[in-house]
């Protein structure tokens, strides 16, 4: 059991406590996640035996160029190198475009991502936060958004889509009416950090329609879909002006060395990747039907690796996290901290079937009547 104490790690910071840190407070027991939402089949195990081969040479000697890994990545999407920019994180470039293109104010609904919620305020600008119903399964009606956003004078927004955590996505048509309606912005940024996970057809990214607008910019995480987080890697596409701006704000060496191995490899298996993505596509519908057989939780319907839920009123949603935590080893995402949202909504991470299975066996012990303490 966790004593009390250690849980004071989940008030030190807006997002989770970092897994390895829950890890050491749990001696003897192997804590399993269902709060990073990560690519658990990539990259394969082959390829991990090429990272492992080559981690002496990846670790003493400096990685290429922010430019010649961009270039690298570009050709391996079929992109134009001058439109993409890679960066240590697509956090990274976030952090950038409030300090360079966000101008006094921004624009996003919610809750959504709390890097976008948070960081305009730490730089001292303004943040203008449109609500998400509900009753509307948290999608975004984007007529509806142009209005807010007209009406309060705001010159850049961001739409995370699929939204994080709701998971719900708007479509390509949705998208391109808000590049259309706000063209003449500062900016405008999608971020489909989670898109790869949508739809087992393909990836509908609008990336090539922002590299020929002027004011759009696309983020897209490799972390999340290929499984590695620890490496941090993410890549912005948009018009040569737009990207050289934020690539010139960046160091010169910003990607580590294995990051850059990750993306040399990455053409050599775009296969296996397909078969990865579409793998947690199901793992997700899975989850969504599971979790929806738990008695008292509202299951909102997700685009993304995850699902966001909300539990019954009268259950203290930190008390669950808690209970699953410290009786179950399971780290969840409790939501209390993002705005818009509150302590009785949680995203659950997509896993394979058979984690998803101990998960519901634990949420319906610890749910059961008499275990937690109500909310109220």
């Amino acid at each position: 059991m966790l004593r009390p104490n250690n849980l004071a790690a989940f008030d030190q910071t807006r997002h989770s406590p970092p897994f390895l840190c829950l890890q050491q407070a749990l001696p003897g027991r192997q804590l399993r996640d269902y709060c990073v939402p990560v690519n658990p089949y990539f990259p394969t195990a082959a390829m991990f035996r090429v990272f492992r081969d080559r981690l002496e040479e990846v670790l003493k000697y400096y990685p290429a160029s922010n430019a010649e890994v961009g270039r690298v990545l570009a050709e391996g999407l079929g992109l134009d190198p001058e439109t993409v920019v890679l960066a240590n994180g697509s956090t990274e470039l976030l952090t950038w475009i409030d300090v360079l293109l966000v101008r006094p104010s921004l624009a996003t609904p919610v809750p959504t991502f709390g890097r976008w919620t948070d960081h305009p305020l730490e730089l001292g600008k303004e943040l203008h936060a449109y609500a998400l119903r509900a009753d509307d399964d948290f999608h975004l009606d984007v007529a509806d958004f142009v209005r807010f956003v007209r009406a309060r004078q705001v010159r850049a927004i961001a739409l995370c889509n699929p939204n994080n955590p709701t998971g719900a996505l708007q479509s390509r048509d949705e998208v391109l009416f808000l590049f259309d309606a706000l063209a003449d912005l500062d900016v405008v940024v999608i971020d489909e950090s989670f898109l790869d996970f949508a739809d087992e057809q393909g990836v509908a990214t609008v990336s090539t329609e922002a590299a020929r607008r002027d004011n759009v910019i696309v983020l897209k995480s490799l972390g999340k879909n290929f499984g590695l987080h620890g490496v941090r890697a993410g890549y912005a596409v948009a018009n040569p002006r737009l990207a050289a701006t934020l690539r010139l704000a960046l160091p010169h060496w910003n990607v580590n060395g294995l990051a850059e191995l990750l993306i040399r490899e990455f053409p050599r298996h775009l296969a296996e990747y397909e078969v990865s993505r579409r793998r947690v596509i199901q793992d997700r519908v899975y989850l969504e039907g599971r979790l929806g057989s738990v008695a008292g939780l509202t299951v909102y319907p997700s685009r993304a690796n995850f699902v966001y839920l909300r539990v019954p009123a009268e259950i203290d949603g930190t008390e669950l996290r808690n209970g699953l935590l410290t009786e179950h080893g399971m780290l969840v995402r409790e939501c209390g901290n993002k705005v818009g949202s509150d302590r009785s909504h949680f995203r659950v991470a997509a896993r394979p079937r058979d984690q998803v299975d101990q998960l519901i066996d634990a949420m319906t012990a610890v749910l059961s009547p008499g275990r937690l303490r109500p909310a109220f």
